[in-house]
This record gives structure tokens, sequence and C-alpha cells, in this order.
């Protein structure tokens, strides 16, 4: 079966919710349907009001830090994502590698800085897992205070020459100990073990607790191949078609170390043509693929949305504008408009306005202008401004 460009895309922007906003009871519903990053800080609250009609900051905060319905946790990519507290397993459990060498891969960085300490990564998380409890319980602590606490607390449990070399300065920061980076690392893999989780912000700082402090209780135990495959299957209703390479980058592990989730949906996939490659989409869903809704409205999305996180992405923009779209630093926002992506936006905020600087990848007609100036409004608000000026490029 060949599926067309126009219907996968159609398809995919209905399951992350860009066809139609819906309303702010199904915030979980949003949030649940493939993550929705928070970084950098505050994209999160752009990108559930791109999909929800009245999503406001104190909706945000009283679903995180008051009902507690949405938990914030290192994920995907060892980057920070809210995703439903319900589901939290899928997203922690379901991420995590099942075997060392994908597991160091998933923290690409920390090889060579075991290799020096001869220390395997299991090791390490648990010498580290031996001491957090005792040094978060009853508190919050962000990465710096927590991974120097840690590592004091690790090393007397190290050989003389492996704290020789924690000790000294480490290859990631300037003035930072091997032993402390390490600690950060390992924190990474914690998180996806249930065990810290985010707290609300505090300034410039993202504190740290104990998830059973947190939530006031443990999270719910899930069975690890139930969690892949969950994850698979919501990864191809928001991505598919798609490949094992696609959803292995998605994640954050190699191309060679996604069976464990892959083989787990074997029976429930079918492979289908999409811009000219051999992908995979859930059995399931090929009647929704073949008359997907059209999408309509406009969107500003934050930088690394979740719809921007697409791995082919010359289904979504042009090839000469990914330079524009994802940068190495600093990525913009993308407008979205009626489905198609048709420009970046970027915000400057001083004081209490906000000024956006809009560039066009096409001629935007009077209509369209005056929709992103709205969408602008909103993004003002939702970032503290009163005000908003914004300003266009072709």
């Amino acid at each position: 079966m060949d599926v067309a460009i126009d219907d996968g895309i159609a398809f995919r922007l209905n399951a992350h919710h860009l066809s139609e906003r819906l309303t702010a009871e199904a915030l979980l519903e949003v949030t649940g349907a493939c993550g929705i990053q928070n970084s950098p800080p505050g994209s999160a609250l752009l990108a559930m009001h791109a999909r929800l009609d009245t999503m406001t900051s104190e909706l945000l905060d009283r679903a995180f830090t008051d009902d507690k319905s949405l938990l914030q946790t290192w994920c995907m990519r060892g980057s920070p994502f809210y995703v439903p507290t319900a589901d939290a397993g899928v997203f922690t459990t379901g991420v995590l590698p099942t075997t060392e060498p994908a597991r160091r891969h998933f923290i690409v960085g920390v090889e060579q800085s075991l290799d020096k300490l001869d220390l395997s990564l299991d090791d390490a998380v648990a010498l580290v897992d031996t001491e957090i409890r005792d040094v978060l319980s009853g508190t919050r602590m962000a990465i710096d205070e927590l991974g120097a606490e840690l590592a004091g607390r690790v090393a007397p449990n190290l050989s003389p020459g492996q704290r020789d070399t924690w000790s000294h300065d480490g290859p990631y920061a300037k003035g930072q100990p091997l032993g402390e980076a390490v600690v950060h690392f390992c924190i990474r893999i914690l998180t996806l073990q249930g065990i810290v989780c985010f707290a609300p912000r505090a300034g410039n700082k993202a504190p740290f607790m104990l998830v059973d402090e947190w939530l006031e209780r443990p999270l719910p135990q899930v069975d690890p191949e139930t969690a892949r495959a969950e994850l698979l299957r919501r990864y191809l209703r928001c991505y598919g078609p798609s490949t094992p390479k696609d959803f292995a980058t998605w994640v954050g592990v190699a191309a060679g170390d996604v069976d464990p989730w892959w083989r787990l949906l074997e029976g429930h996939m079918v492979p289908v043509e999409f811009n000219g490659r051999r992908t995979w989409l859930l059995a399931e869903d090929l009647d929704a693929v073949r008359s997907p809704p059209p999408p309509h409205g406009l969107r500003l999305l934050p930088p690394r949305d979740p719809y921007l996180q697409t791995r082919d992405r010359e289904t979504i923009v042009a090839k000469k504008f990914h330079r524009e779209v994802w940068k190495l630093v600093g990525d913009p926002g993308a407008v979205l408009a009626d489905g198609r992506i048709v420009g970046i936006w970027r915000p400057r905020k001083s004081g209490r306005k906000l000024s956006m600087t809009v560039t066009a990848f096409e001629s935007l007609t009077a209509r369209r202008r005056a929709l992103i100036s709205t969408e602008a409004e909103h993004v003002a608000r939702l970032r503290g401004a009163t005000s908003v000026d914004v300003r266009f490029e072709d």
C-alpha cells in the first residue's frame, strides 16, 4: 500500500491534536500522545496552547503542582518532558534501554569518563542510587548542588585510583570534577527507573525530588515489555508511517538497539510505502491514514514541539529550509498554517513587552498575517508579557 504524503501528514497532525484545537479538559490526552518536551523551559506550555483552545499557565500549574496529574521527568533523548502521571511508566520504564551498551549510548558522552574510572555504567548508577534517597529525602535540589553532594558521598566507595580520577576536572565543564559529571549522567537513568523527577522550577533552576515524595506515593509498577510496546504504539500513532531507525533516533538509542521495542509489535504493524521509503504503520490505523481529517487553522509551534521532532523532516519542510527550522543551538518556533509549515518565528522579551519576528517561507496573505498576530498575543500572555509587537520578514 502507498500512503500519499498529504494523507500521512494529515494523519500525523490529527494524532498530534493539531488538526483542530480541543478543550482544556483534554490536557492529559494531548500530553499523553507522545509526551511534550519542555526544553527550552516554557516551550511545553506553548505546545499545549497550540493544541488546546483555553490553555493557561494556571491550568498547567494546577495539573503539575496541585493535583499532580502531570509529571515532569527526563525521558526521550535524555530531555525533560511533561507526561501524564498515570502514563509515567510508558515514558520512563518504556524508554529505558535494556542493555548497558544501549544505556551508555542513550546518555552519550559518559563513555570516556567511565573508561577512565574502569567502571561500568550500571555500577556507577548503583553507587549513586545507594546515596540519592538520603540526599534528597525531605528536600529538593538543582542538578549542580545534587551532583556535588552525591559525588562526595560516592567517592569513599571507590578504589584509591578511582577516587583520584573521580576528583579531577572532567571534560564537560570548566572546574567540574569528572565524578560530579558522571553523577549527572546517572541521574538521567534514575529518572527512567522512577526514583527521581523534576519539581517546579525555582528561578532559573529545575530542582529534583524523590518521586514517591513528590507524588506522595510510588509510581505504579509496569511490566517493561508492556511499557516499551505502548511507547512504540504511541510513536507510530504520532509519527507513522515510520521506520525502526527513525524510532531509535526519537527515543535516543542506536538503530541496532531498537529490537527490544520493535519486535513487541511485529504482529500489529503493516509495511507501507511513504515518501519513497518502506515504512511501518499500526494495522489498526490503516483506515485512518486513508482518510484523515483535513487540518486547518494557524498555530505558532514552539521550538522542539512534538510535531517538529519527526525524523523524516523533508515531509513537513522543504529541505532548503531545514537549517532555518532545526539548528544545533537556538531553534526557532515554526508557523503552522492549515497543516503546512510556512515560516519560523523568534521572540524577544524586554520587561513586559514581547517582540516577535516572523520569517516567511512563502508569501503570507493578509488573513494569515492577522491570524499570526492574534496567536502572538496569546503567546505573549503565556510568557508573562502585556503587549506584543510582530514584525514580518519575507
